[in-house]
């Protein structure tokens, strides 16, 4: 009987010591996914959340930059035949981006942001996604606007690419540290 106890106490023991060593793996892990944060910028509100949420996810930042940049002028929502207006009432468009991210395949996670653009993100937003294969990758949206919440937003990207493995998009109009550091931790 003591033979049999003490050998259930090594068999305990290898088992614990087994699952301590896979949760040890599963937390380096965690903790070696590369991370981006990819976004477009208009007039510099989203350019500082994308910032500070590189910050918050320990991670590489890349500025979707638009070939020819936008003016004031065509940054006018109020004009329908200004840059965004066009742009925005035409699915297709997809106005060119300058430059292109070296390794995207390095990526485990990428957050792509934007400003919210007549309820959803800007059509530069497909430019980006069309570019590079996220097969493998976790794409989290985060938005930056004056009024209107993401969620439309993020409903079309998941409709348009189907494929890709999003998870629930934020919007960071004034959100603390604090508040940043903890969505962070709830994406991984």
């Amino acid at each position: 009987m003591r033979k049999l106890a003490m050998m259930m106490a090594a068999l305990l023991s290898i088992s614990l010591s087994a699952c301590t060593k896979v949760s040890e793996q599963k937390a380096s892990m965690d903790k070696s996914k590369k991370v981006l944060v990819a976004y477009f910028s208009a007039s510099g509100v989203t350019k500082a959340a994308a910032q500070q949420l590189a910050e918050a996810a320990g991670a590489d930042l890349y500025e979707i930059t638009p070939a020819q940049p936008y003016t004031d002028a065509d940054l006018d929502w109020r004009n329908k035949q200004s840059r965004s207006s066009v742009e925005m009432q035409n699915k297709a468009s997809r106005p060119a981006i300058s430059g292109k991210l070296e390794k995207m395949s390095d990526y485990d996670v990428v957050y792509v942001g934007f400003p919210i653009w007549w309820y959803t993100c800007p059509t530069i937003i497909n430019t980006f996604m069309e570019a590079y294969d996220f097969k493998g990758k976790v794409v989290i949206p985060f938005a930056t606007s004056g009024g209107s919440d993401i969620k439309k937003a993020c409903e079309d990207l998941k409709e348009a690419y189907p494929g890709v493995d999003w998870k629930d998009g934020k919007l960071l109009n004034h959100t603390s540290k604090n508040d940043l550091e903890n969505w962070v931790k709830k994406q991984q």
